[in-house]
């Protein structure tokens, strides 16, 4: 729970403010479902249920009423869980009170063991499906997309199969929640900063220990080694791709040892109290580019560089009926005449969030409050040469703001920073401690996070 529970409820209430709006003729209840444990993952909450409930409780259910209510639903177990796990919830009214609930009851009957498992039977549901009713609409995250919700749509056919008649009436809601989690308030913003400012320490780390000879896994466990000291975990597997492995554009197998006179991809992110970022730098093994790794690198910064320019509300990630206004194809003609336009396969950005691949649909304007990656690339594999230079930008009135900028991607800064090794640093500045830029959002007495 990263924020007050008066901050999660304002966030319910303006969903069903929301629904009630789009469907003013229907009645019924929002469903929202978190996530599973796994065993062999640290447990992370279905972003779109922690964006509403702050809840971390795996298998829960939030059903939240038209009339502004809420009831949290979690699982019965046959142990007593919190000898098991830290933090779980009860069916206290304490606990209830904590995260801004009518109440918080058991989904069923106790499941064996100390956590849920999706391929429960019915009665493990039983309480919570005696609140659905078939002349009512169930508002829900179900869109056509077949990457997105997947767990919950897992789990929605499954009870629908233990009760057809109470899922007559599902109505997708995703539209409306993507379009509230896509506008960062200056809390999230806060948060985003915190994770940017992790994965800027984890970049420096990365440079200091490439070299001639090094594993691209040592890369990898000195910027990971960042991550964990300061709390956070990778956002996605990181990428630290040298010679050819530069120009796979997710290659993580990092299993590769590293060449003179090559260039090193590393793409990571941090994920940091449910908020991620995504950063990439490419470094020369060397610590001097080549003139034709200068050539590439250059078109790549510039292009990055133009983008981040012109990009504001009303521009669009991608749209093809509006190239003029479009990143992506203003992206392709700018490196066109330079000659590279054919080695860059991917797009120019996606909005970043609570997930690295955020939602948003890029054909839709930009508006203030969006938060997007510009991370233009040339990859030729001919030539072992792949270079992607990623930032994060923050959407404002009249353009972007980047919440990276000090991280160095000048050609003298990332020499310099590739001919430094932690041997270098004096031991007092190796120790990063993260400061956020109190500037970039202005003030703001009311910025509080728990």
């Amino acid at each position: 729970m990263n924020f007050k529970k008066e901050f999660y409820m304002q966030r319910r209430q303006e969903l069903v403010a929301a629904i009630a709006k789009e469907f003013p003729q229907k009645t019924g209840v929002v469903l929202l479902i978190g996530r599973f444990e796994q065993d062999r993952h640290v447990f992370h909450q279905e972003s779109t249920f922690s964006y509403f409930t702050g809840v971390e409780e795996p298998g829960a259910i939030a059903l939240l009423h038209l009339d502004g209510s809420a009831v949290l639903y979690i699982p019965a177990t046959q142990v007593n869980r919190a000898h098991w796990m830290e933090g779980s919830l009860t069916t206290e009214q304490k606990h209830a009170d904590q995260y801004g609930f009518a109440k918080i009851e058991h989904l069923g009957q106790p499941q064996a063991g100390y956590h849920a498992s999706p391929l429960a039977p019915e009665a493990a549901y039983e309480n919570v499906l005696a609140k659905l009713h078939s002349d009512q609409a169930i508002f829900t995250c179900l869109p056509a997309s077949v990457h997105q919700y997947v767990e919950q749509k897992f789990m929605l056919e499954r009870l629908k199969n233990f009760s057809p008649d109470r899922f007559s009436q599902l109505i997708d809601i995703s539209h409306l929640v993507a379009k509230m989690r896509r506008k960062k308030s200056l809390e999230e913003l806060e948060l985003m900063y915190h994770a940017v400012e992790v994965t800027m320490i984890a970049q420096e780390a990365a440079a200091r220990a490439i070299g001639e000879g090094v594993e691209e896994a040592h890369v990898q466990a000195s910027l990971e080694y960042m991550f964990t000291e300061h709390g956070a975990r990778p956002a996605f597997p990181s990428i630290v791709g040298s010679g050819k492995q530069s120009t796979i554009l997710h290659y993580n197998q990092n299993n590769q040892t590293m060449r003179a006179g090559d260039l090193v991809v590393v793409d990571i992110g941090a994920e940091l109290n449910y908020y991620c970022a995504d950063l990439t730098r490419t470094y020369p093994v060397s610590g001097k580019f080549t003139s034709r790794q200068k050539e590439i690198y250059t078109a790549v910064l510039e292009t990055q560089e133009y983008i981040a320019s012109v990009a504001k509300p009303g521009m669009w990630i991608n749209n093809k009926e509006k190239p003029d206004q479009s990143l992506q194809h203003l992206a392709v003609a700018f490196l066109e005449k330079r000659g590279f336009a054919k080695y860059f396969m991917h797009g120019i950005g996606h909005f970043l969030g609570m997930d690295v691949h955020d939602v948003g649909n890029s054909s839709e304007a930009l508006q203030e409050g969006d938060v997007i990656t510009i991370e233009p690339g040339v990859y030729i594999a001919e030539e072992r040469i792949g270079v992607r230079i990623e930032d994060n930008y923050w959407v404002v009135k009249d353009g972007v703001e980047c919440l990276s900028a000090e991280l160095p991607k000048s050609i003298e800064e990332v020499e310099k920073m590739a001919q430094t090794t932690l041997h270098d640093i004096p031991e007092e500045e190796s120790q990063a401690d993260i400061e956020i830029d109190e500037d970039l959002f202005g003030d703001d007495e009311d910025l509080e996070i728990q």
